[in-house]
């Protein structure tokens, strides 16, 4: 069965491609009473999760400011932000973040509380309708593949469907490649930096 190919911009339309490939019929509304659209639609959320917890262009800032609360030093933690890093060109080696309890954490200094403003790098979870096309269409095959393992089972139909996630996911690191214009030189909020070898990075290790 070949895979459907037309575009996705809601999870109503990639929960419809998914039941698609997997021989299903199609829902009019995500009721999660129906123990398909129930699998399919968890399994959907997963896997965007998953994917954009790599970090792509479209949902990661480098040198965001965090500010904490003036009465309690500490900083909120997102809901929505999947990973946390301090700046290392701003903060060096000052800081170490982690979510713990819900709030920002620095584990090398041992404490929830900060006198000044982070610079941080963050990666964000957004809804599945504002990610880009080729992101989405790469959600959907991936969940489409997982779906098939749980629903169907057959090893035909899993294999295109593996095709067809990793052509999805060689558009998604074109997108990701055209959008960021990374170089050699890294990249670094539209200007190009480059970091000589330092050999104790590398010892660090």
């Amino acid at each position: 069965m070949p895979f459907p190919t037309y575009a996705v911009s809601t999870e109503l339309d990639a929960v419809n491609q998914i039941l698609s490939s997997v021989g299903q019929a199609p829902v009019t509304t995500l009721d999660l009473q129906n123990p398909e659209v129930s699998i399919v639609l968890n399994t959907l959320r997963e896997v965007n999760r998953q994917v954009q917890s790599e970090g792509w262009i479209f949902n990661t800032e480098r040198d965001y400011t965090l500010a904490p609360d003036e009465t309690t030093k500490e900083i909120f933690y997102p809901t929505n932000m999947l990973q946390i890093d301090a700046n290392v060109h701003q903060h060096k080696s000052d800081y170490d973040l982690v979510r713990r309890n819900g709030k920002v954490y620095d584990r090398l200094n041992h404490t929830y509380e900060f006198e000044n403003n982070i610079c941080a790098d963050i990666t964000w979870f957004f809804d599945f309708t504002d990610i880009p096309p080729a992101i989405q269409n790469y959600i959907t095959a991936r969940a489409a593949r997982m779906c098939a393992v749980k629903m169907i089972g057959d090893d035909t139909l899993y294999q295109l469907l593996t095709e067809q996630e990793g052509m999805t996911r060689a558009a998604a690191l074109e997108y990701e490649c055209s959008q960021g214009d990374y170089s050699m030189f890294g990249f670094r909020d539209g200007v190009n930096y480059y970091n000589s070898y330092q050999p104790f990075k590398a010892l660090s290790r």
